[in-house]
């Protein structure tokens, strides 16, 4: 019996998804082209983009290939069209609101920043939240959007969750909610530690812990190339694992932070300009990097990594102060990505999944 044929639509759908693939890697080709790169025929390729632009897809650039006097007949050039949309990808921060709008070759089109107070409310934030939305949406349709946020979040609904001690958010937010009415599609929320390690995977591996060391305190560990997030998604709260105080007792890890003075008024948030001050201090980082090391003692002996990134405002800082307590210490390196490393792996999933949205339709 012979095999049965795929239906002449199925053929259709496959090449007009090769077609929106081979556009989204060269920005602009001509028919010609696009047959070659995809090794379809010139008529297959000629009708698939005429499928796709009547879908308002693809379009005719307007521009064309040099042709004439022996060089062959004129091509047109296509790209996709700018309204196929973009993806948006958003940091909730303590130095504030930003939202991109990313189009699908990674351009950022769009960018804006609000200003939050510290700590913040939820009111305020949802606020600052619709307000950079807003301006992402003006400038062409969201068809998904990728959130980080410097908070714990639940992993069944993307909700923002205040933990006692956390120094950052008052209350809890749902962003998947707000961001609804501004993307046609989905809203996906993970933890700024969770997206920053997931920036940091080309450079450390499949097998690594990733510990931040700023405002605020996190983990997040990667094995075989995911992030574990654990149950509900509160996977990596490292402040409240005990570590050495500085007077050899067992300490919270937060709690440290109080009895060294470090923490900003009226808030568990550290103050990191004081504490890099008090960097200078032997005592101090001695303090510090012991009390690092019982984390990263913690984190070794229950996930074994290969390595250990350390990214933050301070945490790199201390890098060679960090004792060596385990048998099998993993190797200790400072993050590659320093500039707002949440939003760089939220925005580089933001365009991933983009891609995959725009080609499978």
């Amino acid at each position: 019996m012979d095999p049965a044929k795929p239906s002449l639509a199925l053929v259709r759908a496959v090449t007009d998804e090769q077609v929106l693939r081979a556009l989204i890697r060269h920005r602009r080709l001509t028919r010609a082209e696009l047959a070659a790169d995809i090794g379809i025929s010139k008529p297959t390729a000629g009708e698939s983009v005429r499928r796709l632009a009547e879908r308002g897809l693809v379009v005719d650039t307007g521009e064309h290939t040099p042709g004439g006097r022996g060089r062959g007949r004129v091509g047109s050039y296509y790209a996709l069209s700018v309204n196929i949309g973009s993806a948006m990808a958003v940091s909730i921060a303590p130095e504030g609101v930003v939202a991109e709008g990313v189009d699908v070759y990674g351009t950022t089109v769009v960018r804006d920043h609000q200003e939050l107070g510290r700590p913040a409310r939820q009111s305020q934030v949802a606020a600052a939240l619709r307000d950079a939305a807003t301006e992402v949406a003006l400038t062409r349709p969201v068809r998904l959007a990728v959130v980080s946020a410097a908070d714990p979040v639940d992993r069944a609904t993307g909700r923002l969750v205040h933990l006692p001690d956390a120094p950052f958010l008052v209350g809890d937010l749902d962003p998947v909610t707000i961001l609804a009415p501004y993307v046609v599609g989905r809203v996906l929320v993970d933890n700024d530690v969770n997206w920053a390690a997931k920036a940091e995977r080309d450079h450390a591996g499949p097998d690594f812990a990733y510990l931040h060391l700023g405002e605020g305190l996190g983990a997040a560990v990667v094995s075989d190339g995911e992030v574990r997030r654990g149950s509900t998604g509160l996977a990596g709260e490292v402040a409240y694992l005990l570590t050495t105080g500085p007077s050899g007792e067992a300490v919270r890890f937060i709690d440290l932070f109080a009895q060294l003075e470090l923490r900003q008024p009226g808030s568990t948030a550290i103050d990191v300009e004081r504490l890099l001050e008090r960097c200078a201090d032997a005592d101090t980082r001695r303090v510090l990097g012991q009390a690092v090391g019982g984390v990263i003692a913690a984190l070794a002996a229950i996930c074994d990594p290969d390595r250990v990134i350390v990214g933050g405002s301070w945490g790199p800082e201390l890098l060679d102060d960090i004792p060596s307590p385990m048998p099998r210490q993993p190797v200790l390196q400072a993050a590659t990505q320093t500039t707002e490393p949440g939003l760089t792996g939220a925005r580089a999933e933001a365009l991933s999944l983009l891609a995959e949205a725009i080609a499978t339709g």
